[in-house]
């Protein structure tokens, strides 16, 4: 039957179409006919066309109204909607870049990765818009991702990068390679293209104020001081003229800064912290009963109540903790990070049978690499009858492999191994998280003290050479790449070129003079050495490590009582093992020379032998 319906129905059609063709040949004629058949396929194509227009009006109509929806709920701060609008606004045109900027905005007001991605999509959308780029790397330092954010830097077009925006993103990119000496000079050329901006200014004070250069030190904290009294620099520079005046052990200027601090709108758990430093620093009479008010206020909030448990750890409080944790409830303990804290203070307290028993049981979710690694130092610490070490290994490869490779918690772990002088473990973490640039300079930093404190002199060198390329402006790395090359006769030629680089970078800086100078000792040019060391502050050269150089140079100049004075500023307790060979070698010119019957020797200089003074210059490596 339905074969039959479908039989007739194209019957039916083929017939109508065969009269409607037998009507108009009949009514009119080829002309007419022509004339009316274009009159339709223009009727036809008018209205394709107005359909089109009408639809496209529509469809930008739409598209407008879905942005300024999105950028309306953006500002109201509802970040799922305006993020749900936009991506409505990208199914409708693909390439839309303000539906992009929103989807951004949203993602790094919630602190989501993901606004790296659709940074680096309107980047390529917009490849020669240099804000665009800007705002890339600014997105790829925020979460960690170095090479993306140095790649973004670079595509700037080279007119753009003399703006002071530009300097301020190196800045803190450099400051994420742990160039920090380069981070100082972007943001200098910031403030020197755009003086009246505060956020700049704010930004180089904050780092100066703990520059070793007085004269820089002295202005920042002068800057620093004008904009704490406008509000949004307020308490960031109370912060650091709190930190700064504890430093200098200024104690009225400490006072007054806290007291602002504490007063202001935006003080934090963390200034709460920052203020019981300089109370427990300077002025005891205060500071007790502040952290007795403090306690309550931590206990209302678990990462309060572990970060106070740390800074008592942290300022030799950890047995007045323990008798804290006593006091306090299981459940305000069990779980990070106050259970972190809690196995913190167990070990500073050295009560390792109360940290096995307190990391033996239960599961601190993300962190139970953590409850594990506490758990094997404490069986290494606790010496069961010669088992520790096979348990302890055992349960620090448990701890290893829960952090599932995740560089935060490779981290976490590498600076426990470091606190807990665990060496193996903690030179394979830092390796592996050395790996990762975030994290680079804080594990290349680990690394050479670890080789330092072992005299492990050729992979000191190495991990000097690391710290060196990923901060090749940075003076003092640079000088002690140059004199560690010189003592170890490793790369000669490159150590005295590196010497020179750091001496012309900061020629007033110790190490930078001091490593010049024993360049120059060793191509034979001593009296040029000599002369650099006879420009430097008198009550520097006391320093043990420096004193070695400045012997040597007066002992090779003759100048044997000048020599001597130095030799005892020397203490070999202090200096490193290629130091003592130098001071050995000090002292051999000095019994030959006083062996063999010479003319009277020239008195040291004035300037190098003053009652030696505290200084706050850091030792040479």
């Amino acid at each position: 039957m339905s074969e039959k319906i479908k039989d007739a129905e194209r019957k039916g059609t083929a017939q109508f179409f065969s009269s409607l063709v037998l009507f108009f040949r009949r009514r009119l004629s080829p002309a007419r006919l022509a004339i009316l058949v274009a009159a339709s396929a223009a009727i036809i194509l008018l209205g394709i066309a107005s359909f089109s227009y009408g639809s496209k009006l529509y469809m930008d109509w739409h598209q407008r109204r879905l942005l300024h929806r999105a950028a309306s709920l953006l500002q109201e701060e509802k970040f799922d909607q305006a993020a749900q609008n936009a991506r409505k606004v990208l199914t409708v045109d693909p390439n839309s870049v303000p539906a992009r900027y929103i989807l951004a905005e949203a993602a790094e007001k919630q602190n989501l990765e993901e606004a790296v991605l659709w940074r680096a999509q309107i980047a390529r959308l917009l490849p020669k818009d240099p804000d665009s780029q800007l705002n890339l790397a600014s997105a790829a330092l925020r979460f960690g991702q170095i090479d993306l954010a140095r790649k973004a830097l670079n595509d700037i077009v080279p007119d753009y990068r003399g703006s002071a925006a530009f300097h301020v993103v190196a800045g803190w990119l450099a400051r994420a390679e742990g160039n920090l000496a380069e981070q100082e000079e972007q943001f200098a050329a910031a403030v020197k293209e755009e003086p009246g901006n505060d956020l700049y200014q704010f930004n180089l004070a904050a780092l100066q104020i703990q520059s070793t250069d007085m004269e820089k030190s002295a202005k920042a904290r002068a800057v620093l001081d004008r904009l704490s009294k406008v509000p949004p620099f307020r308490t960031g520079a109370l912060r650091a003229l709190l930190n700064d005046a504890v430093a200098r052990n200024d104690l009225a200027a400490a006072d007054n800064f806290a007291q602002q601090l504490q007063m202001s709108q935006e003080v934090t758990f963390a200034d709460y912290l920052l203020c019981l430093t300089f109370y427990r620093k300077l002025d005891e009479k205060k500071f007790r009963p502040l952290l007795e008010r403090v306690k309550p206020f931590a206990v209302r909030n678990p990462s309060d109540l572990a970060a106070l448990m740390s800074w008592m750890n942290e300022n030799g409080l950890a047995e007045d903790v323990v008798k804290w944790i006593d006091k306090l409830s299981k459940d305000e303990l069990t779980f990070p990070p106050v259970s972190i804290a809690v196995a913190a203070t167990y070990a500073n307290t050295k009560n390792w049978s109360r940290l096995r028993r307190w990391t033996g049981t239960g599961w601190w979710g993300g962190s139970d690499y953590l409850r594990i690694a506490y758990q094997a130092i404490a069986t290494r610490k606790s010496r069961n009858g010669g088992t520790e070490h096979t348990e302890f290994e055992k349960l620090w490869r448990s701890a290893e492999q829960a952090t599932n490779e995740q560089p935060e918690r490779e981290l976490d772990l590498a600076r426990l191994a470091s606190q807990w002088n665990l060496e193996k473990e903690s030179e394979q973490l830092w390796l592996r998280v050395a790996k990762n640039p975030p994290m680079r300079r804080e594990a290349l930093d680990a690394l050479r003290r670890l080789y330092r404190t072992n005299d492990n002199l050729e992979k000191l060198y190495d991990t000097l050479q690391r710290l060196h390329e990923s901060s090749p402006t940075e003076a003092p790395i640079t000088a002690d790449l140059a004199r560690l090359g010189l003592n170890i006769e490793q790369n000669t030629k490159e150590s005295h070129d590196l010497a020179k680089e750091a001496y012309d970078r900061a020629p007033n800086e110790l190490n930078c003079a001091v490593t010049y100078a024993f360049s120059l000792y060793r191509l034979g040019r001593s009296a040029e050495g000599l002369g650099i060391i006879q420009r430097l502050p008198p009550d520097q050269l006391h320093d043990p490590h420096a004193a070695v150089y400045v012997a040597l140079l007066l002992a090779d100049a003759g100048q044997i009582e000048g020599a001597k004075e130095y030799i005892a500023a020397a203490d070999a307790r202090k200096i490193y093992l290629e130091e003592k060979k130098l001071l050995d070698e000090t002292k051999s010119k000095l019994a030959a020379a006083s062996a063999t019957p010479s003319p009277a020797a020239s008195p040291a200089p004035a300037e190098l032998s003053p009652t030696p003074t505290a200084t706050s210059t850091p030792p040479l490596l």
